[in-house]
């Protein structure tokens, strides 16, 4: 709920009013107050001026909370950004680490197969409700980028060579459908 939104409808609330008497004690449309108190209008003007004047709140210092919910807002994106910048090196990092080295033993590769099912399943788990689209996007961007790189540095031919070889397509290509497919593994919510 954003600031202004929820300040209304909490300050209505401790002064004892309905909705209903709100809106009749302002002179706002009942629809118009619904719709504030549920985030899909945000008054300004002489809407915020009448409903303020009602609930004896501070026009000035409805804005100022409307203004830091939208600094904050900005701030989580930007923190979600890192984090799953961070989170997609990590995932990289870790089946890398498990099937590029020359070293890596059929032991490795298998552990990689099995956690490029099961990070993502887990991460689908806790992501239902995010369209297959975005959280591929989300959390498969790390292993594009891993695939670009490749292509950069080694050239086609190198890269499908140690690609196949190494079991990191099949690793990539695993953890990217399970990332897609992944919710139909799960019960509808309801």
């Amino acid at each position: 709920m954003n600031s202004i939104g929820k300040k209304i409808s909490d300050t209505r609330k401790l002064k004892g009013l309905t909705q209903e008497e709100l809106a009749e004690l302002s002179k706002v449309n009942l629809r118009t107050i619904q719709r504030i108190e549920n985030n899909k209008n945000e008054p300004r003007g002489k809407t915020l001026s009448m409903i303020c004047d009602v609930l004896q709140i501070d026009k000035a210092h409805l804005q100022e909370l409307n203004q830091l919910s939208q600094k904050k807002t900005v701030t989580a994106f930007i923190i979600d950004g890192i984090f799953l910048i961070l989170l997609n090196l990590l995932l990289v990092s870790i089946i890398g680490y498990l099937t590029l080295p020359p070293e890596a033993t059929i032991n490795s590769k298998t552990g990689a197969i099995l956690l490029s099912f099961f990070i993502p399943f887990f991460i689908v788990h806790f992501t239902q409700k995010m369209s297959a689209t975005e959280r591929t996007i989300k959390f498969g961007f790390g292993f594009v980028a891993q695939i670009i790189l490749f292509l950069v540095v080694q050239g086609f031919i190198n890269t499908c060579k140690i690609g196949f070889r190494s079991w990191t397509f099949s690793c990539i290509l695993i953890f990217i459908g399970v990332l897609f497919y992944g919710k139909i593994m799960f019960k509808p919510q309801k």
